[in-house]
């Protein structure tokens, strides 16, 4: 079970992402923002990423949304200038997030874990797919080397799926070798549906919790599995999903600091899950 964290952690917590501008104003634009929310309004599926829409979303509602979700300003007439993430909002979605990882680790229940971030975000997952293998949790491998087709600005590319320290992620086409750490970004929901599948097709086990972003989240809970992970305010589709049930929790946060900048909050996600080794 979770564990309380003591006050002076998680001020120390607060202050950090603060300073690193993980929250608090991010680098993430309010224009970029905006363009998102119209794209995800108008049905774009680059901007869907996996969400099917239950409800009618406009411009307007996904701007109500990300105040309440994330913190950013809730008036339409803001155009320009930085975002703004609401730390007490991070801090409240972590622990949120540090409870489902808990409760998984208890079951010892299988994970799967995958990001489109692998160049910000590998370590961060990297180290909870180690902790919930300590735990007795099968950290899901399947379709290593399959081939994915993803439309991107630049035409259809072909992508490999492969696992660095247990965390799925796609390799350009021509990349070092299986293993390596240069994976793609990518906000598709077509590697987490090929894993899926695959997964299927060997019958099984299913993960009883993906953890992720982009894609691997919004389309594992589109699929109806528990899915967990953290977006930037020019994501709307995982706080949709969060909205209409599909995915259990996101945290907001900038998604493309420095890697290291996260390191504060994978201690404090295990800590509080006791998951630290």
């Amino acid at each position: 079970m979770p564990i309380l964290t003591p006050p002076a952690a998680r001020d120390r917590l607060r202050a950090h992402l603060l300073a690193a501008r993980l929250a608090g104003a991010v680098a993430t634009s309010r224009e970029e923002s905006l363009r998102s929310y119209r794209g995800f309004a108008a049905r774009d599926p680059r901007l869907l990423i996996g969400i099917d829409p239950e409800w009618a979303w406009t411009e307007r509602d996904l701007i109500g949304l990300m105040a309440d979700k994330c913190g950013v300003s809730a008036d339409p007439r803001c155009v320009s200038g930085p975002d703004v993430i609401d730390p007490e909002l991070t801090l409240a979605a972590l622990e949120a997030f540090s409870e489902r990882l808990a409760a998984v680790a208890e079951r010892g229940a299988p994970v799967l874990l995958g990001t489109g971030h692998p160049h910000r975000l590998l370590g961060f997952y990297g180290a909870l797919a180690d902790a919930l293998s300590a735990a007795g949790c099968a950290v899901l491998t399947p379709a290593k080397g399959r081939s994915v087709d993803i439309t991107t600005r630049f035409g259809l590319r072909t992508y490999n799926l492969d696992y660095v320290r247990g965390v799925a992620m796609v390799q350009e086409p021509g990349a070092p070798g299986p293993g390596c750490a240069t994976g793609a970004h990518t906000h598709s929901p077509l590697p987490v549906r090929t894993v899926l599948d695959a997964v299927a097709e060997a019958g099984g086990p299913l993960p009883e919790l993906v953890v992720g972003d982009h894609g691997w989240v919004c389309g594992a809970g589109q699929l109806g599995f528990e899915a967990i992970g953290l977006a930037d305010t020019n994501d709307p589709a995982p706080f949709v999903g969060e909205a209409e049930g599909r995915v259990a929790v996101v945290i907001p946060l900038d998604d493309a600091v420095r890697s290291d900048y996260y390191r504060p909050l994978t201690r404090y996600v295990l800590n509080r899950a006791c998951l630290s080794q």
